[in-house]
């Protein structure tokens, strides 16, 4: 199982802050990333090319490895001023 959690406007936008992802040997984020945004609205905010993703609270790229247990975060990019 995998958790992933959403923040900021995208936890706001999807309605809910994180699910369990049922792992089936998936070997990155982006493998994950598409099996999600695959199932249509909501999950196609996650194809916008600003949301940043962590795993195990690690920013992270795309191709970043995955195994069962891990947690992915996805957000938006912090902003401040």
């Amino acid at each position: 199982m995998i958790r992933i959690r959403f923040f900021a406007s995208l936890r706001e936008k999807l309605g809910f802050d994180e699910i369990e992802y049922e792992y089936a040997g998936e070997k990155t984020i982006t493998d994950i990333k598409h099996k999600l945004i695959e199932q249509g609205e909501p999950w196609t905010l996650l194809a916008e090319e600003d949301v940043l993703i962590a795993l195990n609270q690690t920013l992270s790229s795309e191709t970043t490895a995955v195994n069962d247990g891990d947690e992915i975060a996805f957000f938006p990019p912090v902003t401040g001023g």
